[in-house]
């Protein structure tokens, strides 16, 4: 059923500090505005407030709530502040929403969780097995993680808004076709 000549999982390849989720945000509202449906989530950073880190906070896509997913580790802290709990909760309200119908699945970052089996993998795999594009962004340290388990089925995208919405609207419409042959 599937034709693998164009990829379907794409990440954007980022040097760690270098923003990427504007690039995210106007490839959702560009697909948005064509018409197609986009689900996912923007990742927002918090200043910290004389915290050694900030709050980490998702925005849904669709509804523009924020969900925060870190934890407040303290100020001489100096190990991952993400919530593991709060990302799974997150990754199994997104599973649930997931149909045919989704166009692109637009997820903040392949990152640790995903890298140990965890976070947002098993909804990316879920739109895998559906045909539904998946636009990400991974970082350097995530990057061998990213290319094992994506493999064939995957690319990785510079940081250039345009270039990064020329892949969305090309995997869309080869995901669409893939759908309409079955």
């Amino acid at each position: 059923m599937n034709d693998f000549a164009f990829p379907l999982q794409a990440a954007i390849h980022v040097q760690r500090d270098r923003p990427v989720d504007d690039i995210l945000k106007a490839t959702a509202l560009a697909l948005s505005a064509d018409g197609q449906t986009v689900i996912g989530f923007l990742q927002w950073e918090g200043t910290g407030d004389g915290e050694c880190c900030g709050e980490i906070a998702l925005q849904d896509i669709g509804t523009g709530e924020l969900i925060t997913i870190s934890q407040a580790l303290g100020s001489g802290a100096r190990g991952c502040r993400l919530d593991p709990q709060a990302l799974a909760a997150v990754a199994g309200s997104l599973l649930a929403r997931l149909d045919d119908d989704t166009d692109l699945l637009v997820l903040n970052r392949f990152g640790k969780g995903e890298s140990e089996g965890q976070g947002f993998r098993a909804v990316i795999e879920e739109a895998c097995i559906r045909g539904i594009p998946v636009l990400t962004v991974v970082r350097d340290e995530y990057l061998p993680a990213w290319e094992e388990f994506s493999g064939e089925f995957g690319c990785l995208l510079a940081p250039d808004r345009q270039n990064v919405l020329d892949w969305a609207r090309r995997a869309g419409l080869a995901a669409r076709s893939l759908r309409d042959a079955a």
